[in-house]
């Protein structure tokens, strides 16, 4: 069955109804390119239809995007010659968007022509959005909840149907740039006011608005395709548009750091086809849509961030259980952490119990929801009643009675085994037998403190990262008899909070602190050996790293640094790594310098607290060594110290998924996104390069970089990670 149909009523105008089947959403795949396109030709052919609505047959959307496996088809189908076949099968994508745009025209004349409308009864991304914009007017159903945009740019990739060259012929340079850019979704309303959308109608009127201008005889020829096209703030070679492609080069390398390839195609791309007409633009816009499609860095990101996201949060690896949806969850600890776990459980429409020792400490957990929603109401994101409904689900209380009826607990107290086990304890004396206890502890081993537990079965780790209810990735942590039923209960609570999970086996520091950490120590341990500050912070961000690891120390707090470290050293005796890094920190923390929070740390701030640069006193107490290491070298340090920390984790079974381990070490602590994550990286390096690099840096700085046997193994046999690993994967 057809994914699109059409119906022509007795007015002549054509409803094409868009439904892709078995999907909640539309997504165009390779038939239904098709299947538009067969029927945008009956509509030109047949005289006696006058004009076409292309629509939904989906509430609420019109389209989430393309199906990307067509990419990948087109690729494989080329054979030898990938980049050809892309080209072309986009080119061909691009024939029928031109098709419905000029609609029968005469070329020369731009007579006659038949109008076509889109009519969106709400989210339309991507090509959801790219087929609207090659329509003469764009009517969309004022619909609060509906995300209107091209968030390909998220993705390591830019709209490449024509998008990118519609909406900045229509915009403009600087007016697209947001949307472009930065992958800004709007609302229908916000989307008019930005000139993305003509008419924003009654939802229950949406087609027949749009069937009327079909029947007005409108204009139909764009701007793009008129004598004398004049682009909205100017063409590269006018002086206002000269001024707009210089700061938008400047921004897009101060922002991407030149390690985002996307952007810097997707600008070349606007800016020599303003210069050009129209048809020769989209050529443009295709070359350059390949040379990013083609770039082993946009085929990880799509990888990592849109298909292996998408497969965990759909429960890739959920065990075969019955739902476990949560309806009741109780918060133990209203500190900061407590308090986000609220919102977002709230948010989800939980019902929520939130306990600490005292009711004020109680009370100021629940108000930091309120404090939220203030924000929320002053920006028009919610109603006062949406408000008062988000508070009503959250009781703050001290009464360990109040938890009875949960099926789901989530501890968050202080890091001490003891406190733990008590709150454990008093939990399971209220509970019922099914309810499933979860600690969101961030090092203590799971195994240890489930002991507490009378259910070990159903006891589990749920770490989340602070602030909660931005960041996310949830790290789910299985001990040593931690039972189905818990992992799945987790997996759906993180389902329920729209977050994206990883499940990973117990061991210290799990998985995203075992890979963060040493990145942290590592840069410490440089400016111990006399590398300067600037060039480590440096170093960091030009590999696409969001925190060089001195301020990602003032902002986490230089004391909790000399806490793990002291921790560790308790935990390992004598097998603990001694490095320059505790000299560094102990330095620090003796000098009371504890980060952003006492403004005060690696570097100096201001009373407001904005970073003034590094404190003159670690340059006297840890001088700068006169000769500096190349770029590359420090580069190398930062990414393979976090890398062969993921394969250990790997090697060892703390991971199980690779997918999981890219996917959590971009969104939990940001490992150079373009990247696709460290297994897609070591990917992209090739395994018998990784493995002699590791080798050499091994004997330079120590056993740190030691080459894992698995990655020796794989380098010896040239295999790729996901080439190995990625059955799994590729069978989801």
């Amino acid at each position: 069955m057809s994914d699109f149909s059409m119906d022509v009523g007795a007015d002549g105008v054509a409803i094409i109804t868009w439904d892709t089947q078995g999907k909640s959403m539309n997504v165009m795949n390779e038939q239904g390119f098709l299947d538009l396109d067969a029927l945008i030709d009956q509509v030109l052919a047949d005289d006696a239809i006058k004009g076409a609505v292309i629509t939904s047959g989906k509430p609420g959307s019109f389209a989430g995007g393309m199906d990307l496996n067509i990419i990948a088809k087109m690729k494989d189908n080329a054979g030898d010659t990938p980049a050809k076949g892309l080209f072309e099968g986009v080119m061909g994508m691009h024939a029928i968007l031109r098709k419905i745009e000029r609609a029968g025209m005469e070329p020369k004349t731009n007579k006659g022509g038949k109008p076509i409308a889109a009519a969106l009864p709400g989210t339309a991304l991507g090509i959801g959005l790219e087929i609207p914009l090659a329509c003469h007017r764009i009517f969309a159903a004022d619909n609060p909840k509906a995300k209107i945009g091209l968030p390909e740019i998220l993705v390591g990739i830019f709209p490449g149907a024509g998008g990118t060259t519609r909406l900045s012929r229509k915009l403009g340079a600087m007016g697209a740039a947001p949307l472009l850019l930065e992958g800004r979704l709007n609302d229908p309303k916000k989307a008019k006011a930005a000139g993305v959308v003509d008419e924003v109608v009654p939802a229950d009127e949406l087609v027949e608005k749009a069937r009327e201008w079909v029947l007005s005889s409108p204009k139909i020829v764009k701007p793009w395709d008129e004598k004398g096209e004049k682009i909205p703030g100017g063409a590269p070679y006018h002086p206002a548009g000269f001024m707009t492609y210089v700061g938008a080069s400047a921004m897009i390398n101060g922002k991407t750091q030149g390690v985002y390839p996307a952007a810097q195609a997707l600008l070349s791309a606007v800016y020599e086809g303003a210069q050009v007409d129209f048809d020769t633009a989209i050529r443009i816009e295709c070359r350059w849509f390949v040379n990013v499609l083609m770039n082993p860095s946009s085929s990880a990101m799509i990888r990592s961030l849109f298909i292996n996201k998408e497969a965990l949060e759909k429960g890739a690896n959920r065990p075969a259980v019955e739902d476990q949806t949560v309806k009741k969850v109780g918060v133990l600890g209203a500190g900061m952490m407590g308090a986000g776990i609220a919102l977002v459980s709230a948010q989800a429409g939980m019902e929520v119990v939130l306990l600490d020792q005292a009711q004020d400490a109680a009370d100021r957990g629940k108000a930091y929801t309120e404090t939220y929603a203030d924000k929320g109401l002053k920006r028009g994101k919610i109603t006062a009643e949406k408000k008062q409904a988000l508070l009503d689900r959250i009781t703050a209380t001290t009464d360990y009675n109040a938890l009875a009826g949960c099926d789901l607990i989530i501890e968050a107290v202080f890091e001490d085994v003891g406190i733990k086990a008590e709150v454990t304890k008093k939990v399971e004396a209220v509970v019922g037998e099914d309810c499933i206890f979860a600690t969101n502890t961030s090092t203590l081993p799971i195994t240890e403190l489930a002991k507490a537990s009378k259910r070990s079965e159903q006891f589990i780790g749920i770490h989340f990262f602070s602030p909660v209810e931005k960041m996310l990735l949830v790290e789910i942590i299985k001990g040593a008899e931690t039972g189905d039923r818990a992992v799945a209960k987790a997996l759906d609570y993180v389902h329920q909070i729209k977050k994206t999970p990883i499940v990973v086996n117990d061991e210290r520091f799990f998985y995203a602190n075992r890979c963060i950490i040493p990145y942290i120590n590592e840069g410490i341990r440089m400016v111990a050996e006399g590398v300067s500050p600037a060039l480590i912070e440096h170093a960091a961000k030009l590999v696409g790293l969001p925190l060089g690891p001195l301020q990602l120390t003032d902002e986490t707090s230089v004391d909790l640094g000399v806490k793990i470290a002291k921790a560790t050293k308790a935990a390992m005796g004598d097998a603990y790594p001694e490095s320059g890094a505790d000299d560094v920190l102990f330095f620090l923390f003796d000098a009371g310098r504890l980060g952003r929070k006492t403004k005060a740390g690696f570097y100096d701030f201001d009373e407001k607290g904005k970073r003034q640069g590094f404190w003159k006193g670690l340059g006297d107490r840890f001088p700068v060594a006169q000769e500096q290491p190349e770029l590359i070298e420090v580069q190398h340090r930062l990414l393979f110290v976090q890398t062969l920390e993921a394969v250990r984790a790997l090697e060892e079974g703390v991971l199980e998924d690779i997918r999981e381990g890219d996917v959590g070490a971009i969104l939990g602590w940001g490992f150079a996104p373009w990247s696709g994550g460290p297994f897609s990286w070591l990917d992209m390096l090739g395994t018998p390069y990784a493995a002699d690099r590791t080798a050499e840096l091994a004997e330079t700085y120590g056993d740190r970089f030691a080459t894992p046997d698995l990655l020796r193994d794989m380098g010896a046999k040239g295999q790729s990670f996901y080439g190995r690993f990625g059955q799994k994967a590729n069978a989801a």
